[in-house]
């Protein structure tokens, strides 16, 4: 019995890392947890004694487990290019380490994690493991049982893939506050021009249509006309909107995933968020979730944080 408790703690010690690295690879939280506990299974039913360094021989399983539920989850074509979201993490939330560097931060960003899905299984392995956990490519090749040349070429490939889509960088947080009120602003108030000129020339919107059951694809609008227009729209509060709400949210700042974003909460749950990429100093993407089941880990980790100042108490 003393044994099995030791071996529950090397396990409970390397957890935050294993549900960080599935959160990476999976881009669901939900998903992720799983998957460490799929990993905690094989752990049990190992023979301990002859794993001679746990942290390496955890990491092998719990990536092959995220690789299978990705190939799978391919092969149902559930995460299609244009069909998915990732699920948005609150800051402070322990999924979002390591977050010692900028590579490390960004490598959790939406931007990023959306990115990741454009490539192979294996690519986006090999670049998590090797830009998030600074893994060496002879340790990810024993990891992926792949040799270590192809652990170098697809992390070539998948980095040249990811910096010539990526947007920006770190952005001033003050600025990026300021950014995101004056959209709000703006928004709310059916300012046009005001949002057009606070967006990029290539701006894009994408929304998972309000969470509304299992949309097929996403609703993407690609010009600042268009999604000033939509933005107005949606922003403005009406009776109907309300109810449909189930009754008056508050709007809060918040860093999601290491970026800027705004949150609907109504009593102490989420029930929307828009996050924000920024580019020289405008917006280049928003992205609205308000599907509840990409929200839980957000709304429980918002009760935990305590309710700040709202930009807009009653919306």
């Amino acid at each position: 019995m003393a044994t099995d408790r030791f071996d529950t703690s090397r396990f409970e010690a390397s957890r935050n890392r294993l549900a960080s690295l599935a959160y990476r690879l999976l881009g669901s939280a939900a998903d992720a947890e799983d998957a460490v506990q799929d990993a905690f299974l094989r752990w049990q039913a190992a023979d301990r004694q002859r794993i001679k360094v746990p942290e390496a021989w955890l990491t092998k399983v719990l990536t092959n487990l995220c690789l299978d539920r990705i190939r799978s989850a391919q092969a149902r074509r559930e995460r299609t290019v244009g069909a998915w979201l990732p699920e948005p993490l609150l800051d402070g939330d322990p999924m979002l380490g390591p977050a010692d560097t900028f590579e490390q931060r960004e490598s959790v960003s939406l931007a990023v994690l959306t990115l990741l899905e454009r490539l192979s299984p294996l690519e986006r392995a090999v670049y998590v493991l090797r830009e998030a956990f600074s893994y060496g490519h002879a340790d990810i090749a024993e990891i992926l049982d792949i040799t270590e040349s192809a652990s170098q070429q697809h992390f070539h490939r998948a980095r040249r893939r990811i910096t010539a889509a990526r947007r920006g960088g770190e952005v001033d947080p003050a600025s990026a506050r300021r950014i995101v009120e004056e959209f709000l602003a703006a928004a709310s108030s059916g300012r046009t021009e005001r949002l057009v000129a606070l967006l990029t020339d290539d701006a894009t919107a994408i929304s998972d249509s309000n969470g509304a059951g299992p949309a097929k694809t996403l609703l993407r609008y690609d010009t600042p006309q268009r999604i000033a227009a939509v933005a107005r729209a949606g922003f403005k509060p009406t009776p109907a909107k309300r109810r449909l709400a189930g009754g008056t949210p508050a709007i809060h700042y918040a860093l999601v995933n290491g970026g800027p974003a705004i949150l609907f909460v109504l009593g102490d749950q989420v029930i929307g968020a828009v996050a924000f990429d920024l580019s020289g100093g405008k917006i280049a993407t928003v992205r609205g979730i308000a599907a509840p089941t990409r929200l839980a880990r957000l709304t429980e980790a918002w009760r935990q944080h305590g309710q700040d100042t709202p930009l807009i108490t009653q919306w």
